[in-house]
């Protein structure tokens, strides 16, 4: 295959899986109230991509798919009323935790054992655990700095309401996980699956 049809035979590719996470994004099981959702594995084409590709095909991918879920998801930025604000959360919220996903192929050429194939499973497995960690760190960030604050402001006068019970980091690390941890779970194990439904696929 010549080096314009590999570029051209990638970018379809890559376009194709942006496609289908963005597709995947809006197909919500549960849908947090204040933003973030449990959805139908729509990480996994991104880590995938990332696994089939290398992480730099991954990363650029994750970037667009980034932008994508923000203008998606401008109705919750909306909600921010300063524009530092704004930006912690357009970056922390949407261009961090979205992109991160392209670092999910970082093992795909780590040798774990003799065999290529659970040495494949194993790469997307751990990607994946990774990647959407991180997301989820992301995510505790932003909670932490934007989303805690106006919750106080909403309810400061209701001081049993349950923004008043717990710390910033811990109220941001249960409401986020709400989502997030169904979401790790599912893309963890149905991830590796799909890298390996996919590895006959010609590259």
């Amino acid at each position: 295959m010549s080096s314009n049809n590999s570029k051209t035979h990638i970018l379809t590719e890559s376009a194709i899986m942006i496609a289908l996470a963005t597709v995947l994004s809006m197909f919500k099981i549960w849908e947090a109230p204040y933003g973030g959702s449990v959805t139908v594995l729509s990480m996994a084409p991104i880590i995938v991509l990332s696994m089939r590709r290398g992480v730099k095909v991954g990363l650029v991918a994750g970037f667009v798919h980034s932008l994508i879920q923000l203008l998606l998801g401008l109705n919750n930025v909306a909600w921010v009323p300063t524009v530092w604000g704004i930006i912690v959360c357009v970056l922390t919220d949407y261009i961090l935790p979205f992109t991160v996903l392209g670092l999910g192929g970082i093992f795909r050429n780590v040798k774990f054992t003799k065999n290529d194939k659970t040495n494949l499973f194993i790469a997307a497995a751990l990607g994946a655990l990774l990647v959407t960690l991180l997301r989820y760190l992301s995510h505790i960030v932003s909670g932490a700095v934007i989303w805690y604050a106006l919750d106080l402001e909403w309810y400061a006068d209701d001081p049993t309401h349950i923004v008043f019970q717990y710390g910033t980091w811990m109220f941001s690390v249960i409401y986020n996980g709400g989502y997030m941890v169904p979401e790790i779970i599912t893309t963890t194990v149905g991830t590796p699956i799909l890298v390996r439904a996919l590895d006959r696929v010609k590259k």
